[in-house]
């Protein structure tokens, strides 16, 4: 136990390579299996998911609205902004996903289309986005422009604001964000040599055979005399 250990503080840099060149083709192989079993899913098993989103205005009531003419404050814009994402999180609210989930009599749950929808708020401004997954395009725009909807009346009648614009109507993107084949078979690469050059080093670690007369010197602390050259069966000496 005591060698192995001293293996393990005493391992350079060279023995590294050299291990790694001893379970080449175990590390090869890992690889191998990792890349096939990720694009068999990828390509054969895995949907295509597509997105669609719609973007939305909150307008302040009216009384609120401040004189043109007035300078706002970097206290009122950021006040606007945890507005917007109060109404970010009304809007993936239970009261507003199961009115969407009755009116277009979707078979799912309410945690899962919630799972589906991402609320976004567009950089350095106060519009919000609703953006909605779903394995059929058109349906993901239906349940984009729905939650728009549903959204619109209950921030109203909970916020007590004046209205809500619809900027974009979410229209069919028949563009795939899932799968995404090369940054999957990317992944499965590196996954496959950490898991292959793990496995290496495991079994690198449990095999205790003397392999070079370094290691005699080295693990048993024997002066080498000499060494036995290996001839195949038929050559001559």
């Amino acid at each position: 136990m005591e060698e192995r250990e001293a293996f393990e503080e005493e391992i350079s840099l060279k023995e590294i390579i050299d291990i790694l060149k001893r379970r080449a083709i175990i590390i090869g192989i890992i690889v191998i299996i990792s890349l096939a079993v990720t694009a068999v899913y990828t390509f054969y098993f895995k949907k295509p998911v597509y997105q669609s989103y719609t973007t939305l205005m909150v307008v302040k009531p009216a009384h609120k609205i401040q004189d043109p003419n007035a300078q706002i404050t970097y206290q009122e814009i950021q006040t606007n902004r945890l507005l917007v994402s109060t109404y970010g999180e009304i809007a993936k609210s239970r009261s507003v996903l199961e009115e969407v989930i009755k009116n277009l009599k979707l078979s799912t749950s309410f945690e899962d289309l919630r799972s589906r929808i991402q609320v976004n708020l567009v950089k350095d401004t106060e519009i919000i986005e609703i953006r909605v997954s779903d394995h059929d395009p058109e349906m993901a725009a239906t349940i984009a422009n729905e939650t728009a909807r549903s959204f619109s009346k209950q921030v109203m009648r909970i916020m007590n604001v004046e209205n809500v614009q619809v900027i974009d109507e979410a229209i069919p993107i028949y563009r795939k964000v899932e799968p995404r084949p090369a940054l999957n078979l990317a992944l499965a690469l590196v996954l496959g040599l950490m898991v292959g050059i793990f496995i290496a080093f495991v079994l690198e670690f449990m095999d205790t055979s003397i392999k070079s007369p370094e290691d005699v010197a080295k693990y048993l602390g024997l002066p080498v005399i000499g060494t036995i050259p290996y001839i195949e069966k038929g050559e001559v000496a």
